[in-house]
């Protein structure tokens, strides 16, 4: 199921990632999670990409930003947070990366990315490149079967749901995508981190008022 989808994502690693790193694929409560996030593409700052890494292959290892966007829409207990805070990012062992994504799975939540292409830096990728992960991706939310998902970005928004979306116009909107006759509600929501990071109390405040919201 998911862990075969993680050979082709590494396929697709080889053709439009960086050939020095591995793909990164997602993490997290994988059945029914209340809310599954999803980033645009990873960056060689995950140093799960490493090809020595033995441990989980999830999003934003190694890194600190993008955990005060969990903590603040109180996904991520304190204590595991301030850990996080506390250690650089050679610091992180696979134990404490476990450690992390269980408390991730403890508040029902999946993080994953729509294209899985380790990239060694924040260059951003054509809408072509987002495509050619879709279908694989639409098997990865049918598999884990989310009660709503939450897109970060124009970008990944619009290629997700096949039509134009601008978050600046959007916030608070639901959105429907259809993947093999079943409805998902979603929503797109500021991009927290990067050259987004100025919009991540816009982001905290979505995500709030989406969590307040009664997805069946």
């Amino acid at each position: 199921m998911l862990e075969d989808l993680k050979k082709e994502y590494q396929k697709l690693q080889n053709i439009y990632g960086d050939k020095s790193l591995d793909s990164i694929y997602f993490g997290g409560q994988e059945i029914n999670p209340d809310i599954c996030f999803v980033f645009m593409n990873p960056t060689g700052k995950n140093i799960a990409s490493s090809k020595s890494w033995q441990g989980p292959k999830s999003p934003w290892i190694g890194t600190k930003n993008i955990w005060d966007l969990f903590y603040l829409t109180e996904l991520l207990d304190k204590d595991i947070y301030e850990e996080i805070k506390s250690k650089k990012s050679s610091e992180w062992t696979i134990p404490f990366a476990n450690k992390v994504y269980d408390n991730i799975k403890k508040h029902n939540i999946y993080i994953t990315n729509l294209a899985k292409c380790t990239q060694i830096d924040a260059r951003p990728l054509k809408d072509s490149i987002y495509k050619e992960y879709l279908s694989l991706f639409e098997k990865e939310i049918e598999i884990i079967n989310p009660k709503v998902i939450i897109l970060f970005g124009n970008q990944v928004s619009s290629i997700f749901l096949n039509k134009k979306i601008m978050v600046s116009t959007s916030r608070k909107v639901e959105y429907t995508k259809i993947i093999n006759n079943k409805k998902y509600k979603c929503y797109s929501v500021y991009y927290p981190v990067g050259n987004g990071r100025f919009n991540i109390d816009k982001s905290i405040e979505d995500i709030k008022y989406i969590r307040r919201q009664k997805h069946d």
